[in-house]
């Protein structure tokens, strides 16, 4: 089996990208098994964050989660802390791996991934955001003001991991509160955005490592309803991506979860990984 090869762009085979990957894939497993297991609630997902606000060495890219409210509940989902910290941590240290990226550092070391939230000014400081679970956001008004003026100034927001058509009008009803002039748009395969670092040819399905265990191996996380995956986008008028949005996948887990089982690594985190690489690579030269 290939996966890194079959991207094209870059000739890694997959056994030399396993290697890599491989030598950290335990880095954050303790903390990433803590955070998954506490319960969820709705309100702020589930304890605090371990780190809030910006790293102090901010010389390259730094990773921003969005701590939003959470208004709904998901199965499975933690609000805004589902995949935290273990995605953000390894997917750092891979971007600095693969390319030639630096990344931001806090004092000890640790790669510079931030908390922030929609209504702060930290927020402005952070070209790349994400959001995990996002089906179950609610912005008030003020983080709709905020939220607009972040993104129309040249930020950028990438909501994960929400399945099925509850979680997708949720979402999709908050982000055009904040720019309802733009419309929601399928972005196709051959959108150069899949070619900006890997060619990658499609969306891959990646579940939580937690369904596909359960399931036997299903990829699905609501049966029929989230069967096909979505990337989807919201372009201004220059056509700068505001927002992307992969529906019906779960493409942090694929970071999150590399060093947990041999088989979901080699199944889904490869795919994963260049999916994002693929991402960060565009917000940073767009």
């Amino acid at each position: 089996m290939q996966a890194f090869a079959d991207f094209g762009r870059q000739p890694l085979r997959l056994s030399r990208v396993a290697r890599m990957l491989l030598l950290g894939a335990t880095l954050l497993a303790a903390a990433s098994l803590a955070a998954q297991a506490r319960g969820y609630g709705y309100g702020e997902g589930a304890g605090a964050p371990i780190r809030e606000g910006l790293p102090e060495k901010r010389a390259g890219f730094t990773f921003c989660r969005l701590l939003y409210t959470s208004v709904r509940s998901e199965a499975g989902g933690l609000g805004w802390s589902t995949d935290y910290p273990g995605s953000d941590i390894n997917f750092m240290i891979r971007l600095s791996q693969f390319t030639t990226t630096h990344i931001s550092q806090w004092n000890d070391g640790q790669p510079g991934h931030a908390v922030v939230r929609p209504s702060e000014p930290t927020l402005f400081s952070c070209p790349f955001v994400i959001m995990s679970d996002a089906g179950t956001v609610g912005f008030n008004d003020t983080e709709v003001g905020r939220m607009r003026e972040y993104l129309l100034k040249g930020g950028f927001l990438w909501a994960d991991d929400f399945w099925g058509e509850r979680a997708w009008a949720q979402f999709a009803d908050q982000i055009q509160r904040i720019i309802p002039e733009y419309r929601i748009v399928d972005i196709a395969p051959d959108h150069p955005l899949f070619a900006a670092y890997y060619t990658v040819k499609r969306v891959p399905q990646v579940p939580s490592i937690q369904h596909w265990r359960r399931s036997g191996g299903q990829t699905s996380e609501r049966g029929g309803e989230s069967a096909q995956t979505h990337m989807r986008g919201i372009f201004d008028d220059d056509g700068r991506l505001l927002v992307l949005m992969t529906h019906n996948t779960d493409i942090s887990d694929g970071w999150e979860r590399e060093g947990e089982d041999d088989e979901f690594f080699y199944l889904f985190s490869p795919e994963a990984y260049a999916v994002g690489l693929n991402v960060a690579i565009w917000t940073m030269t767009h």
